[in-house]
């Protein structure tokens, strides 16, 4: 099993049980390294004062506030320790919602909940009366020096945890939403309904893949092979709409006769695949 990014109790009422936090979600990317154009030596960040002109270690360096121009009220950790709020050890419920009533805009991080063994009851009760009321529960955690307001709802027969934005953090922009007084016939709002239809699926999130992710490893791999890629067809530059019904009707006439899977379609259309060349690709040492 993974390592838990948190531990501590969450409390229900005046039931309390024993849980640890494990990462839902983690971003997976190709990685580079910075090298030396003229000999690919891979080049090294270093931390320095301009002050004293010279490299210094990790070990003197300390958090500092700028509160004015070039001042600075030092934070040292034991002192953040002393400020921690109770959350940063118990995560108190502290309302229930429904789950319509929460904006996806919110959400930050996903994380599994799980019990310790002293917990695994008054969890199962709790993710049983979740799934049972179609509430959603609201409560406080504090992990990573932040404090978060987190949405726990059932999921697969246990809980999953979300961190979320403050209120003060999503952005709000101007003019956004505003379609009221757009002028929109019926019959276009009918031919709408009836592409979304085409279109509909089931959702299944291994369907889609990184196209770029992957074109980046052919990339790599063709140029240890000494071999070549193929660009991506780059999209042409379209047009804006004049004639909408018109252009629902063409959609929907294509759609009806070449029933194709769109998603595989798509990332096909992305997707580049390699060539041989006569010369071999530079390849780097490793410093």
């Amino acid at each position: 099993m993974p390592a838990s990014v948190w531990s501590g109790y969450l409390t229900f009422g005046l039931i309390s049980m024993p849980v640890r936090l494990f990462s839902g979600a983690r971003g997976s990317r190709v990685s580079f390294h910075m090298l030396h154009r003229d000999d690919n030596v891979r080049i090294k960040q270093q931390l320095y004062c301009p002050h004293d002109e010279r490299v210094v270690e990790r070990n003197e360096i300390v958090k500092g506030y700028e509160y004015e121009k070039g001042e600075y009220v030092v934070i040292e950790p034991d002192e953040i320790k002393k400020i921690e709020p109770k959350t940063s050890k118990a995560m108190e419920i502290l309302e229930f919602v429904r789950g319509e009533e929460v904006d996806p805009v919110y959400f930050e991080s996903s994380y599994y909940l799980m019990p310790e063994e002293a917990g695994r009851r008054p969890y199962a009760l709790l993710v049983k009366a979740l799934e049972e009321s179609d509430y959603l529960a609201i409560a406080k955690l504090t992990m990573h020096n932040r404090e978060y307001t987190v949405l726990l709802r059932p999921s697969h027969g246990g809980i999953m945890l979300h961190t979320m934005y403050y209120e003060d953090e999503v952005r709000r922009l101007e003019n956004f939403g505003e379609t009221k007084n757009i002028d929109l016939k019926d019959a276009e709002v009918k031919i709408a309904h009836q592409l979304i239809e085409a279109l509909a699926a089931k959702f299944e999130p291994k369907k889609f893949h990184d196209t770029f992710e992957d074109n980046v490893k052919k990339l790599i791999k063709a140029k240890l092979e000494g071999k070549e890629v193929t660009p991506v067809e780059k999209p042409k530059k379209m047009a804006p709409v004049v004639d909408l019904m018109a252009a629902l009707k063409e959609s929907l006439a294509q759609m009806e006769k070449k029933p194709v899977k769109r998603v595989e379609a798509a990332e096909a259309a992305s997707s580049t695949h390699t060539t041989s060349k006569k010369k071999g690709g530079k390849k780097g040492r490793a410093a």
